[in-house]
C-alpha cells in the first residue's frame, strides 16, 4: 500500500504532518479491564480538569480548529474528533466501551489532544492519498450520517473518501474480525519532528502490546510525504 501526503495540505498548513502506523496480524477482541478501567479513571480525570481550564484553551484543541479554518471548514459546525470527545467527557457523558482497538484509540486520542483514525486495512481499496475532500464527495461515517467532504481533509482510496480528522467512515471501521489495520495520527504541526517520531513510536507499542501482530511506522511531511508499507 503506498500512502502519499497533498502538498496541497502542506502548502496551506506549515509543518503539517501525519503519522501513519501499518499493522499486520493483529487481534482485536473485548476490552480487556485495564483498558476500561484506565479510560474510564482518565476521563474523570479530564473531567475536572476541564472545570478549571476552558476547552478553547487547550493548545491541541486550538490547533486543530485553526487547520479546520484554514481548509475552509467551520470547526464550530464540523468539529475536530479529539475535541468532539473532550467535550463528551466535559459534559460527563462518558465513552462506552466498544472493543480494544477503538477503546484504546479513544484514550490515546483524548491523551494526546490530537484526531487518530484506526481503519482496517483489508477494506482500503488500493492506495491512500491525504488531501482535501472535493464538492462531490461524501461518505457514510461512524456517526450515522451521510458526511460531505467538501473542504474538509481526507484520506481517500480508489473508491473515494474512507476517513478525516473529523469523523471515519463506516467503510473501513475496524472490528473484532480485523486482522491488519491502518493508523492515521493527524499530529499537530506545532510538534518537532523528534518528538513526532516518539509519539507514534509510543502508539505502535502500546497496540502491539494489546493486539500482537507486527507493525511499521512512517511520518509525512512536506519533505517525505511518500511511503509504501508491505501488505
Amino acid at each position: 500500500m503506498e500512502i502519499t501526503l497533498s502538498p496541497v495540505l502542506t502548502d496551506k498548513i506549515a509543518n503539517f504532518k501525519v503519522g501513519l502506523l501499518s499493522y499486520r496480524e493483529i487481534t482485536v477482541s473485548d476490552s480487556p479491564q485495564m483498558l476500561r478501567g484506565r479510560l474510564q479513571l482518565f476521563q474523570e480525570s479530564l473531567y475536572f480538569d476541564l472545570l478549571e481550564t476552558q476547552l478553547a484553551e487547550q493548545k491541541g484543541i486550538q490547533e486543530w480548529r485553526s487547520i479546520f479554518k484554514t481548509v475552509g471548514k467551520d470547526p464550530n459546525r464540523y468539529r475536530p474528533s479529539s475535541e468532539a470527545l473532550l467535550r463528551r467527557v466535559q459534559k460527563q457523558q462518558y465513552l462506552a466501551t466498544i472493543h480494544s482497538a477503538v477503546d484504546l484509540n479513544n484514550f490515546l486520542s483524548l491523551q494526546y489532544q490530537i484526531p487518530i483514525g484506526l481503519y482496517d486495512a483489508d477494506h482500503i481499496e488500493g492506495d491512500v492519498l491525504l488531501r482535501i475532500g472535493q464538492d462531490d464527495e461524501s461518505f457514510l461515517g461512524l456517526n450515522g450520517r451521510e458526511n460531505q467532504a467538501a473542504d474538509l481533509i481526507v484520506s481517500a482510496d480508489s473508491a473515494g473518501p474512507f476517513g478525516s480528522p473529523f469523523v471515519d467512515s463506516k467503510r473501513t471501521s475496524v472490528t473484532t474480525d480485523t486482522k491488519n489495520a491502518l493508523h492515521i495520527v493527524y499530529l499537530s504541526p506545532s510538534l518537532p519532528e523528534e518528538s513526532s517520531h516518539k509519539l507514534i513510536e509510543s502508539v505502535g507499542n502500546m497496540f502491539q502490546q494489546l493486539h500482537g501482530g507486527d507493525y511499521q511506522t512512517a511520518l509525512l511531511t512536506a519533505d517525505l510525504n511518500h511511503v509504501s508499507f508491505d501488505t
